[in-house]
C-alpha cells in the first residue's frame, strides 16, 4: 500500500520501452513500389533508405497517384532518431513539436514511436487569443456552445488562427470553423443563435452563417483523397486531425478548441515553430503534387507574410514541378491563383517568385522566364496605378498574363491563353496584343503627328493600351500618355448636320469629313468652330475644282 507523503522515483522505460511500430530497411536506390511493398510486408509504419526515412503512408500516396517508378528517397522527411536509452519526455517533445514518428535506434536496428493523439497535443492557448476583440470571443463562444449542444465539437482553423497566433490580430470579419460532427446543423443552429442567415452547399458538407457583418465559413470536418495528380480530391467526414493533415502548410493546419474557457491549441505538424521561424512548410512530400496550385499559394503567402519555403518544402516544389504537366489541373484554377495573388501584399514580388522557381511551366511545359518578363512583372503595379489614374476599364489579370506570356514564343503565348481558358473576345484582344506589340510600338515610335499617333491605337482595348504602357519605352508610353489623356477624347464641334448644311453630301462622305476634323485639331491645324468650317468650305472647294 503506498504510504502518505512517501516520496516515489518516476518510472521512465525509456525510448526503447514505448516504441509501437516497426521500421524496415530497403536499398538506397529503392524505387516507390518495392519500398511500398517492403513496408507492408513488414508492417512496417516508415522504411529507411540509405540515410533517408520514409514514412509508409508518403508511399501509399506515390502509388495511389502513378508514382511507383520514383525514386523513394524523393519523399525522405528529416524524422527525429533518439537513442533506445533517451528518455520518454525527450520522445514526447519531439512529437509535440509536429515530429510524425521518432526513430528509436539501438545495437539491434530501428524501431519507431507513433504520434501523439490529439487530446494529447492539445495545450491551452495563448494570452494572444484572449486578448481578441470582445465581439470576436464571444461569437465564437457562441459558435463552440452551439456546437457542443448538438453533441458535436468547433474547431476554429484557418487564417485567424495563424494571425493571432503570429501576433497579427486585428478585428477579424470571416472565420474558418470545422465540426466534428454534422457541420450543416451546427450551421443552421448557429445561424438561428446568431439571428443570421445561412447558406448551406451540402455537396461538400460546407455552409456560410453571415450575421452583424460577419461570415462564419463552418465545415465538416474531413480527410481527402487524390486519386489522379493535379486533380479536386474526393472528401470523407474525419476527425480534427485528418481534417489539419490535409491542408497547405503548417501554419494553416492549427485549430483552437471552441467548447470551453482555455480554448486549447491543437497543433499537430509544428505550425507555431514555423510561425516563429518565418517558413512556410508543407505536411509531406507530395502536397505539391497532389494540388499544384499549393505552389502559387505558397508564393502569395511568401509576398505576404515575408516566409521562406524550408529546403524540404523547395524540394517538394521542385519534385512536383519535375512531373509537370498535370492534365487533371484545370487552367481556370491556375488563372484564379494568379487572381488572387493580383488582390494580396506585393503581387510583383510573388509572380517573380513564381517565374524564377519555374511555375509557369504548369501553363506549358515549354514556357520559359525571362530577364525581360521579370521586368514588366516588375512593373505591374506602377501600370495598375497609371491604368486606376486614368479611369481605364483593365481586367488585372488579362494584363498579369500578357506580362507573363508577352516573351514565349507565339505558339506557346497563344497555347497559354487557351490553357487558362481564355475565349471568345477576351481571348482575341489577349492574342492580338501579343501579336501585334512590337509593329503598333514601332508604329507610335515613327508617327509623324498626333492623327497618326491616334489612328495606330484608337482601336485598342483598355487592355491593349495599358499593356502598351506597361511594355513600351519612353517613345511608347508618352504617345500612349498622350492618346488616353487628350487625343482619345478629340473631336470636331461640327456634327454630321452640320458639315449637311454645309454642303457636305449625306453618305460616306459625312464620316470622311467628321474625320479629317478631328485629324485636323488633334495636329493643331484648327481649334475652334470658325476654322472647322473653313475646313469643310475649303475641302469643297478642292472637290468642285477636281
Amino acid at each position: 500500500m503506498a504510504r502518505r507523503a512517501a516520496v516515489y522515483p518516476q518510472v521512465d522505460p525509456r525510448a526503447g520501452g514505448i516504441v509501437d511500430r516497426a521500421v524496415t530497411m530497403v536499398g538506397a536506390r529503392a524505387r516507390v513500389g518495392e519500398a511500398l511493398s517492403r513496408a507492408r510486408q513488414r508492417d512496417a509504419a516508415a522504411v529507411g533508405a540509405g540515410k533517408h526515412w520514409i514514412l509508409r503512408e508518403d508511399l501509399a500516396r506515390a502509388a495511389m497517384l502513378g508514382l511507383t517508378d520514383l525514386p523513394a528517397r524523393a519523399l525522405a522527411r528529416r524524422l527525429p532518431v533518439v537513442a533506445a536509452g533517451a528518455t520518454e519526455i525527450a520522445v514526447r517533445r519531439h512529437l509535440a513539436a509536429g515530429a510524425p514518428l521518432v526513430i528509436v535506434a539501438d545495437r539491434r536496428g530501428v524501431a519507431a514511436v507513433a504520434p501523439l493523439g490529439t487530446e494529447a497535443l492539445l495545450v491551452p492557448g495563448p494570452r494572444r487569443l484572449a486578448q481578441m476583440p470582445p465581439a470576436t470571443r464571444d461569437l465564437l463562444a457562441t459558435t463552440g456552445r452551439v456546437a457542443d449542444r448538438g453533441g458535436a465539437r468547433a474547431w476554429l482553423v484557418g487564417g485567424v488562427v495563424r494571425d493571432v497566433l503570429g501576433g497579427r490580430a486585428g478585428d477579424p470579419r470571416d472565420f474558418d470553423v470545422v465540426i466534428e460532427g454534422d457541420g450543416l446543423a451546427v450551421a443552421r443552429a448557429l445561424a438561428a443563435a446568431l439571428g443570421g442567415t445561412v447558406v448551406e452547399h451540402a455537396r461538400f458538407l460546407t455552409a456560410s452563417v453571415r450575421a452583424d457583418n460577419r461570415r462564419i465559413d463552418v465545415a465538416t470536418a474531413r480527410a481527402e483523397r487524390y486519386d489522379v495528380r493535379g486533380a479536386l480530391p474526393r472528401v470523407v467526414p474525419a476527425a480534427i486531425r485528418e481534417d489539419l493533415g490535409r491542408r497547405d502548410f503548417t501554419i494553416n493546419a492549427m485549430a483552437v478548441e471552441l467548447a470551453s474557457s482555455t480554448w486549447g491549441v491543437l497543433d499537430a505538424f509544428g505550425g507555431r515553430a514555423d510561425l516563429a521561424g518565418r517558413r512556410l512548410r508543407v505536411l509531406h512530400p507530395l502536397s505539391f503534387v497532389e494540388d499544384p496550385t499549393r505552389i502559387f499559394r505558397a508564393a502569395r503567402y511568401a509576398a505576404r507574410l515575408g516566409f521562406t519555403p524550408d529546403p524540404w518544402t523547395a524540394r517538394a516544389q521542385a519534385l512536383a514541378l519535375s512531373l509537370a504537366p498535370y492534365p487533371a489541373l484545370s487552367g481556370p484554377r491556375v488563372l484564379a491563383e494568379i487572381d488572387l495573388i493580383l488582390g494580396d501584399a506585393h503581387p510583383a514580388r510573388a509572380l517573380t517568385r513564381l517565374g524564377g522557381g519555374g511555375a509557369f511551366r504548369l501553363i506549358d511545359p515549354r514556357y520559359r522566364w525571362t530577364r525581360a518578363t521579370a521586368r514588366r512583372v516588375a512593373g505591374l503595379e506602377d501600370t495598375r496605378a497609371w491604368v486606376g489614374h486614368r479611369g481605364l476599364a483593365v481586367n488585372a489579370v488579362e494584363l498579369a498574363v500578357l506580362a507573363i506570356l508577352a516573351d514565349q514564343p507565339e505558339a506557346v503565348g497563344a497555347a497559354g491563353l487557351a490553357r487558362l481558358g481564355f475565349s471568345g473576345e477576351p481571348r482575341r484582344r489577349l492574342e492580338r496584343a501579343l501579336v501585334t506589340r512590337r509593329e503598333v510600338a514601332g508604329a507610335l515610335a515613327r508617327a509623324p503627328a498626333p492623327s497618326t499617333t491616334a489612328a495606330v491605337v484608337r482601336d485598342r482595348s483598355d487592355v491593349e493600351l495599358a499593356w502598351l504602357w506597361l511594355a513600351g519605352g519612353r517613345p511608347v508610353r508618352t504617345a500612349v500618355e498622350w492618346f488616353v489623356a487628350q487625343g482619345r477624347t478629340a473631336a470636331a464641334t461640327l456634327r454630321g448636320d452640320d458639315v449637311i448644311a454645309l454642303g457636305v453630301p449625306a453618305g460616306p462622305a459625312v464620316a470622311t469629313m467628321l474625320r479629317g476634323l478631328r485629324d485636323a485639331r488633334l495636329d493643331g491645324r484648327i481649334d475652334d468652330r470658325h476654322g472647322e468650317i473653313e475646313y469643310v468650305r475649303n475641302w469643297l472647294a478642292t472637290r468642285k475644282e477636281g
